[in-house]
């Protein structure tokens, strides 16, 4: 029971005035539950009747013929307002849930959709603001899947290129007695090492070209095995990094793989009279389009990411068929994808229509931004001990009877908790300017406030011993109850909104006000030995089922006990 009850309600006695999409998006959800559940405004409809709003409010209130479902119909101030049978509904959620389990709101799409995301380039920092494309990229990953379509995960890495020049030139230079690590902070640490030494003599910089294409002729054996070893060892120390994060990936693409197939294209597209060289560069000329100039070649013939990418775009193709292709990207990269978008449009690319991008904002401190080239950066593994140090002293504030070993699994999965819903209750576009004392408080809207929530209603659901048979049973319902209730209903239209809008953000702050109307109900109706006690449990269960999926779009693996 929701807005598609009253919208075919509406449209029977609208008789054609307003399409049914139309009246779903008119319909809205009245401030204050008094005043009814659903409200549909009749303003819209005042300039097509040459009436007064609440002259047809009142005609369409006449009319109206009310069914088990509505239990009241008002008109007040140019509105429309439903009062839905609370009992009726509140069986149908709950049996619903129960049944469906965590398959309820799942939709039934059969499309096959790639999504590229997270993007860590080798030799360099997996950072802070790494975390937000990749928690943002997996969310998206289970909300496109929740919706019953197929989803590729992709991930896409610069393994070649001047950074890895700098690298290896750093490490011959200064490091080369040093045992090679598989680990982040030693590898990040020797790339900032190399941005400043370079930044003092500018000589240095030649050295630096010279091993540059040596890495792309693949002339010097010696070099080439150095590259593949530390770009293996970069890659192996993101293994564990994904593991904590939750995320996975089908296929892992390299900037190496498509480097040869970028440098064909750019040639192709000059060919075609699509491309130009300016300069000695090979160029796309896109300033009459208002997207500048997007060089594809330098002028000494090496290949920039823009020939890359389409080669990517290509390969992507190629090996996946899918409806659609989705990639996520900083805000810094908005430029970079409008120009790949709208070359893809020129060079009359086959899936052009189908392959689009996404941003989201950086993500700074209160110290400021970050960047991998100057080392002003947190670094993830860093930033996780700090994260997770803090958090066991919190709980063991709370429980101090933990073993050890429990302290530190729990600490760090409210960390991850807390991380991913501070970078996901925002709107992606937003910058973040991460706060860690605010992001892992248990109270208000943060990610501990929501795991806290679902510990406490898997701990009604374990003091149980035995149900009651008459589960079904609705005596009075309590405001606290219906609130929770149709919050509960909503869950279905809410992820299928996500999903239109590519939209975590509606999934975490849907979680969120489910949390409040969840303890609002805790507070105020008892449950274990109440008169109601079979039917809140059921209630209590539903939440459960709910929360804990809300949790897994959002890429949060649920806590049992806090």
């Amino acid at each position: 029971m929701n807005k598609e009850t009253i919208a075919n309600l509406l449209e029977k006695e609208l008789k054609g005035k307003l399409g049914k999409e139309e009246i779903l998006n008119l319909i809205e959800i009245p401030p204050n539950s008094e005043m009814g559940d659903f409200a549909f405004p009749c303003f819209s409809l005042a300039k097509i009747e040459k009436k007064n709003p609440m002259m047809i409010a009142e005609n369409l209130k006449e009319k109206i013929k009310l069914n088990k479902e509505i239990s009241n119909c008002d008109a007040k101030a140019g509105y429309l307002n439903f009062f839905i049978n609370k009992n009726l509904l509140a069986k149908e959620v709950i049996e619903k849930i129960l049944k469906e389990k965590e398959k309820y709101g799942k939709g039934k799409e059969k499309a096959k959709r790639m999504i590229e995301f997270s993007q860590p380039n080798t030799h360099k920092a997996f950072h802070v603001g790494h975390i937000r494309g990749t928690s943002l990229g997996e969310s998206l990953a289970r909300i496109i899947e929740f919706q019953g379509n197929k989803v590729i995960r992709a991930n896409y890495s610069g393994d070649t290129g001047m950074h890895i020049a700098k690298w290896i030139w750093c490490y011959q230079k200064y490091h080369k007695n040093e045992k090679l690590k598989d680990d982040e902070s030693w590898i990040a640490k020797i790339y900032v090492e190399a941005v400043k030494k370079l930044g003092e003599n500018e000589k240095f910089q030649e050295e630096v070209e010279e091993i540059n294409r040596k890495i792309e002729s693949k002339e010097d054996k010696r070099i080439n095995e150095l590259w593949k070893k530390t770009r293996d060892l970069s890659i192996k120390s993101w293994n564990k990094i994904y593991n904590e994060l939750g995320a996975r990936f089908d296929v892992h693409y390299f900037e190496s793989q498509v480097e040869l197939e970028g440098k064909k294209i750019a040639l192709e597209l000059m060919e075609k009279g699509i491309a130009k060289k300016s300069e000695g560069a090979v160029i796309m000329d896109l300033k009459d389009l208002g997207l500048s100039v997007w060089v594809l070649l330098r002028k000494d013939g090496t290949v920039l990411y823009s020939a890359k990418d389409l080669a990517l775009a290509r390969k992507k193709v190629k090996e996946f068929s899918a409806d659609s292709y989705l990639v996520v990207v900083g805000d810094d990269q908005k430029l970079h994808f409008q120009q790949l978008v709208k070359t893809l449009e020129l060079m009359n690319f086959e899936k052009k229509d189908s392959y689009d991008f996404i941003t989201y904002g950086m993500v700074r401190l209160p110290s400021g931004k970050m960047s991998s080239r100057t080392g002003e950066n947190i670094l993830y593994s860093e930033f996780m001990e700090e994260m997770i140090e803090y958090e066991k002293k919190e709980i063991d504030k709370r429980f101090p009877d933990l073993s050890k070993k429990e302290l530190e699994e729990r600490a760090l999965k409210i960390s991850i908790a807390a991380i991913k819903y501070a970078m996901l209750k925002q709107d992606a576009n937003r910058v973040i300017v991460f706060d860690k004392e605010e992001a892992l408080n248990f109270e208000g809207n943060t990610g501990p406030y929501l795991e806290y929530s679902y510990a406490r209603a898997n701990s009604i659901i374990k003091k149980v011993k035995k149900t009651k048979k008459e589960t079904n049973k609705i005596i009075d319902l309590k405001s606290q109850e219906i609130e929770l209730i149709k919050k509960l209903g909503d869950f279905p239209e809410l992820t299928k909104r996500a999903y239109e809008q590519l939209a975590p953000n509606l999934i975490a702050n849907y979680s969120f006000e489910l949390s409040q109307d969840f303890n609002e109900f805790y507070h105020s109706c008892p449950v274990l030995g109440s008169q109601e006690e079979s039917f809140r449990l059921k209630l209590v269960e539903a939440f459960k089922i709910v929360m804990k999926k809300s949790l897994n779009l959002l890429g949060i693996e649920e806590v049992d006990e806090m």
